[in-house]
């Protein structure tokens, strides 16, 4: 059955889209099954995988109303070889219509069911707000992956996005648990990235991820080309970063250690 991973982060513009996008290439790469869902209405994760969201018929939106299956929508990325569920602009309004629909919070969850013992891993964009969308990422999510910069305000709204967690592990997915910290575009001549990068690793520990993904113009570059950077340049300290990243999850994955949640938890609202 697929490890489901919601990558998510209130704050925008920390490299949530090219971290779904580099790593759902990396672990196709390693030979995984991977689907990718673009939950965030800009589609910036569908344009990025070589997909035009401005001609789709049929994208989550549909899945999350209920007219559509994930295995209508769905479609395989010639540019990362992994599977996709595009998003486009429509999705902006899901919010309101699924208000007064059932089990509004869990709608992806149930979709996901259908198709989920056909992956390794289900990757969800999530858009930059804590908000229904993000909601039904996080409740169909066995974990959470935070990609975030080395700087001040990044530390005040972590502290939000663990509250959250927390709230949806309570009462609406009791599996939930944060998979990791990841530092995005960091660059190591910056002495404040620096500190807060240690900062980070002497209080979280192992939650922060070892695999650090740099600055870097091919990663930039990529998504104008529709394609993930491992196949845009696949020498770039991006791409191995996110090669390295890939690695890091499935050595996880495979050793079976991992620290406790709760203690994690609270520490992180420290």
């Amino acid at each position: 059955m697929a490890k489901i991973l919601a990558i998510t982060n209130q704050k925008g513009g920390v490299g949530k889209t090219t971290t779904s996008v580099n790593l759902a290439a990396s672990l196709e790469a390693a030979q995984r099954r991977v689907l990718l869902i673009d939950l965030d209405p800009q589609g910036n994760a569908t344009m990025g995988s070589g997909v035009d969201k401005r001609v789709l018929q049929h994208t989550v939106y549909q899945v999350l109303l209920g007219s559509q299956s994930i295995a209508d929508v769905r479609v395989t990325t010639t540019s990362g070889k992994y599977d996709l569920v595009p998003a486009n602009r429509d999705l902006a309004g899901a919010e309101i219509e699924m208000v007064d629909l059932p089990q509004r919070e869990t709608r992806l969850k149930a979709a996901l069911q259908a198709v989920e013992k056909e992956y390794d891993f289900i990757l969800i964009d999530c858009p930059p707000a804590l908000n229904l969308l993000t909601l039904n990422g996080l409740c169909a999510a066995h974990a959470v992956m935070i990609p975030m910069q080395c700087e001040y305000y990044a530390l005040e709204g972590l502290s939000d996005l663990v509250n959250t967690v927390k709230k949806v592990r309570a009462n609406l997915n009791p599996v939930l648990e944060i998979e990791g910290l990841l530092r995005t575009m960091f660059d190591p001549r910056n002495i404040l990235a620096q500190q807060v990068s240690e900062q980070l690793q002497q209080h979280f520990g192992d939650k922060v991820y070892r695999t650090v993904i740099p600055r870097n113009v091919r990663l930039a570059e990529a998504p104008s080309f529709g394609i993930p950077a491992l196949y845009h340049d696949k020498l770039s300290k991006g791409t191995q970063a996110y090669l390295a990243l890939a690695g890091e999850m499935l050595n996880r994955d495979s050793s079976g250690v991992g620290p406790v949640q709760q203690d994690h938890d609270q520490k992180l609202e420290a």
